[in-house]
């Protein structure tokens, strides 16, 4: 049976959407570097997080040489061992890397010039943040919770988390957070990482004895006050009013 041009012009575009993912891998534009492969030790950074997990990511250095041997070097050092996410803002980003913990610290090294490129801030990209000179970017980084493609050719993406996105969700909030989130050790994959081990839990913090309200007679905390249907504690109600602006060091 003779199969018309038309279809027969087809059917290397439906073998490419009917192959696996792995293979509908192409090459880039001529003149773009190669991304390492996605399985390459040397280029997948581990941050185990606080929030209860390890974190992988793929570094980008055919588009960041200069950002992802900054993260490598800073890690091989420990640098990062300890060190909180201090700017957190929900729906937005993830921001750490700072040993001051209030967005203005950085390493001992010098600064890293801007290497802009085409990746964009989706979901897991992981990002140098910097001041206002685009070639203040050191040690700070940022990880995107939702798409903000405002920040395209402004920012370095040098990363994409693969692994673990559950545990940048669980990252608390706030500006700083009132208990920040950590990274608790980083590493680089080749250097073969111990497995993830949780942090321990804090120890309980004692109440103290029991405290008598004045005309009831009764121990604080042994009744709450009933509530309207529909109304919540004066302490839980929130108004959220998460801030937009581009994560930056002070």
């Amino acid at each position: 049976m003779r199969v018309p041009a038309v279809l027969a012009a087809c059917l290397p575009l439906l073998a490419l959407f009917a192959a696996p993912a792995a293979a509908q891998v192409v090459d880039g534009p001529a003149g773009r570097a190669a991304p390492p492969a996605i399985t390459d030790r040397a280029n997948l950074w581990v941050l185990d997080l606080s929030t209860g997990g390890r974190v992988t990511v793929w570094l980008r250095p055919d588009v960041a040489p200069k950002m992802v041997e900054r993260v490598k070097t800073l890690t091989r050092q420990h640098f990062y061992d300890g060190l909180a996410f201090h700017r957190v803002i929900d729906g937005f980003m993830a921001q750490g890397g700072d040993p001051k913990g209030d967005g203005t610290g950085g390493s001992q090294l010098p600064n890293v010039a801007k290497e802009f490129n085409y990746l964009p801030h989706v979901r897991g990209a992981v990002s140098a943040a910097r001041a206002e000179d685009e070639n203040s970017a050191n040690s700070q980084f940022f990880i995107v919770f939702q798409p903000r493609l405002n920040l395209d050719k402004k920012y370095t993406v040098f990363g994409r988390v693969i692994d673990g996105m559950q545990y940048v969700d669980a990252i608390e909030r706030g500006e700083p957070p009132a208990i920040p989130s950590r990274v608790v050790h980083a590493y680089i994959a080749s250097d073969n990482p111990p497995p993830f081990v949780p942090a321990p839990a804090p120890p309980p913090s004692a109440l103290g004895a029991p405290v008598t309200l004045p005309g009831t007679g009764a121990p604080a905390g042994a009744a709450q006050p009933e509530l309207a249907p529909g109304d919540t504690p004066a302490a839980t109600r929130r108004t959220p009013a998460p801030r937009r602006a581009a994560p930056q060091r002070r």
